[in-house]
């Protein structure tokens, strides 16, 4: 579901180009090494773009760096077809909207009340009038509708993702980015969710998702990024990218991939060494 017409208050992207991309960034954070080196990713209007990769990888900070919350080092950004910095803060705002790992708001407000929050970078234009609506659209989307009235501190950790997630949806970008959408959810609601990130980029929207569960990235996203270390070790199609031998080897556990014409599953092959895995003759 589209929430909104013709975004006519910044100019319309140039589609042929990637909604968002980084070419060669580098992202020191202070540590023994780079948080990123050198990488390169690109997501497209109309696409699901799974980033994926162990604990400490740097899935989180290239987020960042393509949302315009991390400062690389080195390397470019590019929102909607232009560097990122031709972009005013308010500009971003109307084009990208970001959902964080942590989900906080100031004491006391309602769950209404922070999802209304997304409608902030539309103020005083011709879009405000549209934003009751957008709101109503955006809680039942994520089905927390019902918890509109309820203080947002109240909520549990997965309830206070869903809410948060609304008030993404309430921004009404054409280029969306989420930190760990499923973490906090439980089997449903992490469907629910990818769901919504499918539907999404079925209407046109660029959607760039970190994701733990590596089923949920092969189920809907149609490119994955695959980084371990601060590098990107692969990217590409979901089927081609994740491959038993690659996981197996950024994860350091065993994995195997199969699959059919309805798509992939990957599993940790349990027990088993990944030297003893290749000795059963298991694929990897």
């Amino acid at each position: 579901m589209r929430l909104s017409l013709h975004r006519a208050d910044i100019p319309e992207p140039d589609r042929s180009a990637p909604a968002a991309a980084t070419d060669k960034v580098t992202v020191n954070l202070g540590g023994e090494r780079p948080a990123l080196s050198e990488v390169s990713v690109e997501v497209r209007y109309g696409e699901v773009l799974a980033m994926v990769g162990p604990n400490g990888a740097g899935k989180s900070t290239l987020l960042g760096a393509l949302a315009g919350t991390v400062k690389p080092a080195g390397g470019a950004v590019q929102l909607a077809g232009s560097p990122l910095s031709r972009w005013s803060p308010l500009q971003q705002a109307r084009l990208r909207a970001v959902l964080p790992q942590q989900h906080t708001a100031g004491f006391g407000f309602t769950c209404g009340e922070v999802v209304q929050m997304g409608r902030a970078p539309w103020t005083h234009t011709d879009r405000q009038d549209d934003d009751a609506r957008i709101v109503a659209e955006a809680l039942a989307e994520c089905d927390v509708s019902a918890m509109a009235p309820r203080p947002f501190a109240a909520l549990s950790g997965g309830e206070r993702a869903r809410v948060a997630l609304a008030r993404v949806l309430a921004q009404d970008t054409s280029i969306i980015m989420l930190d760990e959408p499923t973490a906090a959810l439980d089997l449903k609601h992490q469907e629910d969710v990818m769901q919504i990130v499918r539907h999404r980029a079925d209407a046109g929207d660029a959607v760039v998702v970190v994701v733990h569960d590596l089923n949920l990235a092969a189920a809907y996203a149609d490119r994955v990024a695959v980084l371990a270390a601060g590098q990107l070790r692969a990217s590409g199609p979901v089927r081609e990218t994740l491959t038993g031998a690659l996981l197996t080897e950024v994860f350091e556990v065993p994995i195997e991939v199969t699959g059919d014409d309805a798509g992939i599953r990957i599993d940790p092959v349990r027990g088993v060494s990944t030297r003893g895995m290749s000795e059963r003759g298991l694929r990897i």
